[in-house]
């Protein structure tokens, strides 16, 4: 079953409480008490121990597992009351009033949020004045969020003008959202109706967004593994070379690939796969001068073509 950020975040802190009170549960025992799945579970683990009562580190959740049970190694520690610094004060303040304000938040969110930050004011004392005195505004991805979030709360349709950098276009489409989850930047992965398939949408790329009365209905499908990042090619997707001087050498960190061979240069031949060759002349005009597509020779020569265009554009 799909769930929103929100959902997400109550889940896990009910995960907390549920851990400190059963030293060494059973993985499956705890992914049926809280109706997930077990992958689903072990994702709540991996997130876990990055949270904690500091913002400065130290006293982080040592929360671990051997894929059989779970232990949680310092929850007396992590259980001492909350001292709570006046820096610390200030950056959950602005934080909260700047959430409180985002377009299409569920209201009862709203209220909640709200009572505790006035809570959280009484407690601050004078450390609350500062905050007071700072704003945040959030960028369309803010309120792109949010609409995603609550459509996947209340199971409705969107319509979305969407960029496509590969193709340098906008598309305009209607996507049943199944789940966001954040790889470097914030994606919403979905049942796309104009393909008719799972697609992946980055929200810095939405450029207007509805939320439509018609109910999201995606087919019962497996939320994608991330584990290994976000671009995962198939054994069958199309093979891509570019070869890069050592000023392009970036590439193989970035782009995950077949293989690397070094070049007499210092430079490398990189060989890799794509379910959308196309999407690697952004790459190549990125590249410039420290590499180029070598095959496929289409990709190769539309590449080129991309440059002499860049360049003739410039001229003008």
């Amino acid at each position: 079953m799909a769930t929103n950020a929100i959902d997400q975040t109550r889940r896990m802190l009910s995960l907390v409480t549920y851990l400190r009170d059963r030293p060494g549960a059973r993985v499956e025992d705890v992914a049926r008490a809280f109706g997930i799945s077990v992958d689903e579970l072990i994702g709540d683990l991996d997130v876990l121990p990055m949270c904690g009562t500091s913002f400065r580190g130290g006293d982080l959740l040592e929360i671990d597992t051997d894929g059989e049970r779970i232990w949680w190694r310092n929850a007396d520690d992590v259980a001492e009351p909350l001292r709570i610094a006046a820096d610390e004060a200030t950056a959950l303040l602005v934080a909260a009033r700047a959430v409180a304000t985002l377009p299409g938040l569920r209201e009862s969110d709203r209220e909640a949020l709200l009572r505790a930050t006035a809570k959280l004011e009484a407690a601050a004392g004078e450390s609350a004045g500062a905050s007071a005195r700072l704003s945040v505004t959030f960028e369309s991805e803010g309120g792109v969020f949010a609409d995603v979030d609550r459509a996947i709360a209340e199971r409705r349709r969107v319509w979305l003008r969407y960029y496509s950098p590969a193709r340098d276009e906008l598309t305009e489409r209607e996507i049943d959202p199944i789940r966001l989850f954040a790889v470097g930047h914030t994606y919403v992965e979905a049942w796309c109706r104009r393909s008719e398939a799972r697609r992946t949408f980055r929200l810095d790329r939405v450029a207007e967004i509805r939320l439509l009365d018609e109910a999201a209905d995606p087919p019962p499908i497996t939320p994608r593994d991330l584990s290994e990042g976000l671009v995962q090619p198939a054994p069958d997707d199309p093979e891509v070379v570019v070869e890069v001087s050592p000023g392009g050498r970036w590439v193989a960190e970035y782009y995950p690939h077949d293989s690397a061979e070094e070049l007499p240069d210092g430079g490398l031949r990189i060989t890799l796969r794509t379910p959308d060759p196309a999407s690697l002349r952004r790459l190549a005009l990125r590249l410039g001068p420290d590499g180029r597509i070598t095959a496929p020779r289409e990709l190769a020569e539309s590449a080129r073509e991309a440059a002499r265009a860049a360049l003739a554009a410039y001229g003008e």
